[in-house]
């Protein structure tokens, strides 16, 4: 496999998905890694492998099917539109 090197443009975005995660605390739990190790990813400390990438996005499309399910209830409960503001 072809794994590539990544940037710190790339270190930059898997911090910006820690918080989209909810924090360290929450990404921790999501990724089943130390929330030590996750601030070491973060600052560098620890380069970024292919697989961890890979698991961040896995988690993320998890966040977006159970947000997805909690809006559609939301809606359905409600009687919000779907979108609104």
């Amino acid at each position: 496999m072809n794994e590539q090197t990544p940037t710190p443009d790339m270190r930059d975005h898997f911090a910006h998905c820690i918080q989209v995660l909810g924090g360290v605390t929450a990404s921790s739990r999501r990724l089943d890694i130390d929330e030590r190790a996750l601030r070491r990813f973060i600052n560098g400390e620890r380069p970024l492998s292919a697989g961890l990438l890979a698991d961040m996005a896995k988690a993320l499309r998890v966040l977006i099917v159970e947000a997805t399910a909690a809006e559609a209830h939301i809606v359905s409960a409600g009687g919000v539109s779907p979108g609104a503001a």
